[in-house]
């Protein structure tokens, strides 16, 4: 997959197929619209091309810095990738930008830019400045410019919108089941890999310190999970702890991952884990010793449901 971070970026010999949105989670319902994309290409005669924004538009036009999402900009590539999208734009969202007419977005982009043969969109789909063109304008100027509008239902918009709502209020509520199923793979956070206390060393639990530098990323609710990592191309499976260890009086919010039967050097790396399952909400013990025997129940919890989904 090509990647452009902007739109004066791209070049391309050949006509487009195009879809835009910001597709946080590429979850299930962007899937359908994205495979759309895909399957319009007629065998290379043209290119799939996604146009999508960063920062979020909320969060430049309306002020949102505390706007969460669901994917990182490399995560969306990774996930984007996997799709089959050839090619991918990310252009920077500003208040310049926002303020091109809907005939110069057309005209200038869609046309002399990406030189599209169609536009996948969804029927409710607004642009131009204020959002004041709607999909009967986008018609028109298609007539105009020689391209075609292949309009998404409302049936299919509103899954995709609903989707994405309910794997945020999953995440929040720390269901993983449901989450992952509306996304159709499992959620995952991408970190480095720091030093921390080296507490979980003393009482036999080691962990690995996750350190996520999009503070932009929707971290799912405070609890013991049951999660999975790929580590120098193998499956290595472990439970994480989201929160802030009040049982030794942690302050911070942190992330740390006990990998099982695994003793490998990891600091600094970048890795990937996937939430599999909670197995239950952050607890304050009365002593280390009391964790620690916390700690053995979660561990054999975790590898009884690892085992059963295998």
């Amino acid at each position: 997959m090509k990647i452009f971070h902007s739109i004066n970026d791209f070049e391309s010999t050949k006509k487009t197929i195009l879809t835009l949105g910001t597709f946080d989670g590429v979850h299930i319902g962007h899937k359908k619209i994205l495979e759309r994309v895909t399957q319009n290409t007629e065998n290379g005669k043209y290119e799939s091309l996604v146009l999508t924004f960063f920062p979020h538009p909320r969060m430049v036009l309306h002020g949102q810095s505390e706007v969460k999402l669901l994917n990182t900009i490399d995560e969306k590539i990774d996930l984007l990738e996997k799709i089959g999208i050839q090619n991918l734009v990310i252009h920077p969202f500003d208040e310049t930008f926002s303020k091109l007419s809907a005939e110069e977005f057309v005209k200038t982009v869609l046309v002399d830019r990406f030189h599209i043969n169609k536009i996948i969109i969804g029927h409710d789909h607004r642009f131009g400045r204020n959002r004041t063109a709607d999909i009967n304008d986008l018609i028109a100027f298609g007539k105009q410019h020689d391209f075609e509008v292949e309009q998404i239902s409302a049936q299919e918009i509103d899954a995709v919108s609903i989707s994405s709502t309910k794997v945020r209020n999953a995440l929040t509520k720390g269901n993983m089941a449901l989450a992952n199923d509306y996304l159709g793979y499992d959620y995952f956070l991408t970190g480095t890999i720091a030093k921390g206390k080296q507490l979980g060393r003393t009482i036999g639990f080691p962990t690995a310190n996750f350190k996520i530098e999009e503070n932009y990323k929707l971290i799912p609710r405070n609890g013991v999970y049951v999660v999975k990592s790929i580590i120098d191309q193998k499956t290595v499976y472990g439970m994480m702890n989201i929160g802030y260890n009040p049982t030794v009086a942690g302050e911070n919010l942190s992330i740390e991952v006990h990998y099982f039967d695994f003793d490998q050097d990891i600091y600094n790396q970048k890795i990937a884990v996937s939430i599999l399952e909670r197995l239950r909400p952050e607890q304050k013990f009365g002593s280390v010793d009391l964790l620690k025997e916390q700690l053995k129940k979660d561990k054999q919890t975790a590898v009884d449901y690892i085992n059963k989904q295998q």
